[in-house]
């Protein structure tokens, strides 16, 4: 029971800290699931975040009922994956009371303004630690090319570029091999 309200409260501390989605999450979940906890190594949060945004449903949620399911089986997903959600839930209650009223005061379009722009470094930030750690030979540099240039030239789902990424991880090693 102890681990599970660990799992909860680790969690929910995630979700409390971190604004702007789940890429902005990442350097929090790194630290709190990798280095703090011991909870997952780097590959295997890497792996849960990319399988996270190719399911449905909210990238952190997923990589928390991962991560939980990890440590305690179902029950542990889905404490893990509670106490992610329940401060976005208490915090997005109040707001939407309070909101509606001062949504029109210049301080508080000021302030939104102030962390979409925090928000934009923290998930460039992130992304460069995720490029780090996932670009690192000739074959992932391919795939990481291939993906950047279909994203920006081609409208299709992402869960298509995992997919298509996944494959083409397969070939080039099994060509690799082949060549061993």
């Amino acid at each position: 029971m102890k681990e599970l309200w660990d799992l909860f409260l680790t969690f929910a501390k995630v979700g409390g800290m971190t604004f702007g989605g789940g890429a902005a999450m990442l350097p929090i979940l790194q630290r709190e699931v990798v280095d703090n906890r011991h909870w997952a190594t780097e590959e295997e949060l890497v792996d849960y975040y990319a399988i996270g945004q190719c399911t449905p449903g909210i990238i952190a949620v997923n990589t928390a009922t991962f991560v939980g399911q990890k440590r305690r089986g179902v029950v542990g997903g889905i404490a893990a994956s509670l106490g992610m959600v329940f401060p976005s839930l208490v915090i997005i209650s109040v707001l939407a009371g309070v909101i509606t009223n001062f949504s029109h005061l210049q301080w508080v379009q000021s302030a939104f303004a102030g962390i979409r722009v925090c928000v934009c470094v923290l998930i460039f930030n992130a992304t460069l630690k995720l490029l780090k750690k996932s670009v690192v030979d000739k074959r992932t540099f391919v795939i990481f090319l291939l993906v950047l240039v279909g994203g920006v030239c081609l409208n299709v789902s992402p869960a298509l570029f995992v997919v298509l990424a996944a494959a083409a991880g397969i070939v080039l090693k099994g060509l690799e091999a082949r060549k061993a």
